[in-house]
């Protein structure tokens, strides 16, 4: 299997449309763990959402499937929450985003990065078949940087710091409740970082803002990975250092000469020990390679 065939295949699930994704939602749940007064977190398929609610209304960082958005509203109601009125997208992908346009035909305001509606504009023809998103979808209020919210008793700081998954990753800080929403720039399962190269993905300004992000935390810090389990600060840095030595790994081979597919085929990370997960260590191997052509 050459190289971008070993992409396709980690990456189809990720990058369903509407017309790919046949898959069964009905048996999916949304289950809810909560961080703070006011603060939480909901699980089901697709990215963590993060949900910010009180007085001055209720936000969500991401919103998953578009056939789970009733799911959705019923488990931020279980929080005692009132109906979505902010969504935050951390980046464009559908698993993210592919609720938007049921909230936002509801009234919900829609917050990202500037490249993020430009890509959910176009949408994709190329290796994955994505539509452009519809004008309900899109977010409203984008920004190049940040931008600051000041909600329900909580700075929240929504911040551009680098990208790395994507051209348009935003991680999201609580900073009076010590909470940070990592969007895709943090995998907390089995196998290896997903580095959307189509999507302007590089794994060395994956790196810059993991480093950005762990200089600005704690170890009290509750970390929110775009998938997986609830983490903290070690965790996050055990999984940068991963990224680091195999980026050293890879990096040598090219150095030394050998091409992508000979770097995929001295299987650098055999040592690692990841487990079978979303993205195998080849695919990580040709990001990894491709990433370091671009320098």
């Amino acid at each position: 299997m050459n190289s971008k065939a070993i992409i396709l295949a980690g990456a189809a699930v990720l990058f369903a449309s509407p017309v790919q994704a046949q898959r069964d939602f009905s048996q999916v749940e949304i289950k809810a763990q909560e961080l703070a007064p006011g603060i939480a977190v909901l699980f089901g398929a697709g990215g963590n959402i993060g949900v910010s609610h009180g007085e001055d209304g209720t936000i969500l960082i991401d919103d998953q499937f578009a056939p789970l958005s009733e799911k959705i509203e019923a488990a931020v109601a279980g929080l005692g929450a009132s109906p979505t009125a902010f969504v935050i997208n951390t980046h464009w992908h559908f698993d993210h985003t592919g609720g938007n346009e049921n909230f936002g035909e509801k009234g919900a305001l829609i917050f990202a990065h500037h490249n993020v509606r430009a890509r959910m504009i176009e949408g994709s023809t190329g290796r994955f078949e994505v539509p452009p998103a519809p004008a309900a979808a899109l977010p409203v209020v984008t920004y190049e940087q940040g931008v600051r919210m000041h909600r329900n008793g909580d700075t929240i700081d929504v911040m551009f710091v680098g990208g790395g998954h994507t051209d348009g990753d935003s991680v999201v800080f609580w900073k009076e409740d010590n909470i940070v929403h990592m969007g895709d720039l943090y995998f907390n399962s089995p196998g290896y970082p997903f580095i959307d190269l189509e999507s302007g993905g590089n794994v060395l300004h994956a790196m810059t803002s993991l480093d950005t992000v762990i200089r600005a935390i704690d170890d009290k810090t509750q970390v929110i990975p775009g998938h997986g389990p609830m983490s903290d600060k070690a965790g996050l840095v055990a999984y940068r250092a991963m990224i680091g030595e195999a980026v050293g790994l890879v990096r040598a081979l090219k150095d030394g000469g050998a091409s992508v597919d000979e770097a995929v085929a001295a299987k650098p990370l055999a040592g690692f020990n990841r487990g079978e997960g979303f993205i195998g260590p080849d695919a990580f191997v040709t990001a990894i390679y491709q990433s370091l052509e671009a320098e």
